[in-house]
This record gives structure tokens, C-alpha cells and sequence, in this order.
């Protein structure tokens, strides 16, 4: 199969082309944006009901994913996720290990591919990050996306610090913990809150743009109804 990512960072649309009959795709539920008319189409829950609802209730993803098959080379599918922004390839070898964020998981390609959750703890959930991560180990190559573009950085010994609602996905050789931002000033008037800090080797994957800051800076432009009274 080969793909090209389009429209990135601003507005990421996946193309996918099938060179072999037999060859499948797996996407979240809800990416299709076009598909070849002879390409076959099922949807079920992977790994059973209760595979399916742990992906759903702890890892932010549908129960139902959508499986393309291709019936003759050269068939295409058009993935894209809901909201604006990046779509990154990764391509995992046998038993390599990435981290996402509730709900960034686009597609995957590769029956051998593995998907979970990982309990990322509960101050995670108060960081913005949430109680559970989405766990994908390999082999086979995956697609996932962010909310505005995706930078990309190596953390070596020294380790990094980001904002918590930034963080879209992270290697295994990667560990975090949730700090204040310069103690309870910082985490009240900063207008930073909780930071993620992360060491160990490994790379890290962070969204230029974040939806809790979209949704505080329109909420003053938020027209609010008033009732008169007589």
C-alpha cells in the first residue's frame, strides 16, 4: 500500500492506494471522505464487544472500525479526521511500542498491528491527558493526527517539559510525570496550569494548537441569552 499525506499541517487528508488485491486498511469509524467504488467496505468491532468498548471507554476511540479491501491494484480510500490539522505516519516494527492520545488514532495498516490502553494515571486525567492512553504496538504502519501541526522532538538525557494539553503521542522509551508551572502562582496566574515533564530516550509528539485554549479564547465572544422580567 502507499500513501501521501495532503493539505498538512493546516488541514491533513490522508490518500491511501492499494497496490495488490487482498490488501487491507483499517480506519476509525467516520474518516472515510472517498473510497473507489469497487473497494469492499465491513465494519465490526475488532477484537470483540469487549475489546471494542475498552478502546471506546478508556481509549477515547469508536467501537466500530471500518475495514477496506481492495479487489484490484491501483483502488484508492481518502481518510481525514474531524477536527483541523496534522496527519503523521509511523511505521512500527515488531514489537516497538507508541504511546496516543485519547482520540488521535486515524487508521493502521498491517493485520499484526495491536491496539490497547495503557492507565496513565490520575493525575493525568486533572493534566489533560486523561486516565487512559492508547497503546499501539507494532509491526505495521499507523496514522494519527493532531489539532494544528505536529512537531516532533528528541528527548535525550536532559529531558523536556511541555504543556499538557499539547502532548499527542510519545515513544516507549519515554516517561512523564505532571508538575505545577512554577509552583501554585504559576499554576493559578501563568495561564499555563500543569506541564508534562518527560525523561528517558525517545521522541515525543506534540500538537501546535490545543482545544481547551480555542474553546477560552471564544468563550468571551459567546453570545448569552438574558430573560427580562416584567
Amino acid at each position: 500500500m502507499k500513501h501521501q499525506v495532503l493539505d498538512s499541517p493546516d488541514f491533513g487528508l490522508l490518500k491511501t492506494t492499494f497496490e495488490a488485491p487482498g490488501e487491507r486498511l483499517v480506519s476509525e469509524a467516520g474518516a472515510m471522505v472517498a473510497m473507489s467504488s469497487g473497494l469492499k467496505m465491513d465494519t465490526n468491532m475488532r477484537g470483540g464487544l469487549l475489546a471494542a468498548a475498552k478502546r471506546k471507554l478508556l481509549g477515547g476511540e469508536s467501537m466500530f472500525q471500518n475495514t477496506y479491501v481492495a479487489t484490484a491494484a491501483g483502488q484508492e480510500v481518502w481518510l481525514a479526521p474531524a477536527p483541523e490539522g496534522d496527519i503523521r505516519h509511523r511505521r512500527l516494527g515488531v514489537g516497538e511500542t507508541l504511546f496516543l492520545q485519547s482520540g488521535a488514532y486515524v487508521a493502521h495498516f498491517g493485520d499484526k498491528l495491536q491496539l490497547d490502553t495503557k492507565w496513565g494515571g490520575v493525575r493525568s486525567f486533572f493534566g489533560g491527558i486523561g486516565f487512559f492512553l492508547l497503546r499501539v504496538v507494532g509491526p505495521g504502519d499507523l496514522f494519527f493526527y493532531s489539532y494544528g501541526a505536529i512537531h516532533e522532538v528528541d528527548v535525550g538525557g536532559g529531558g523536556y517539559a511541555c504543556d499538557t494539553g499539547h502532548v499527542v503521542a510519545f515513544t516507549d522509551g519515554l516517561e512523564y510525570e505532571i508538575h505545577k508551572f512554577g509552583g501554585f502562582k504559576g499554576l493559578f496566574f501563568s495561564g499555563e496550569g500543569l506541564i508534562c515533564r518527560f525523561r528517558g530516550e525517545g521522541k515525543l509528539f506534540l500538537q501546535t494548537r490545543n482545544a481547551p485554549s480555542l474553546a477560552a479564547f471564544l468563550e468571551p465572544f459567546r453570545p448569552v441569552k438574558t430573560s427580562s422580567s416584567d
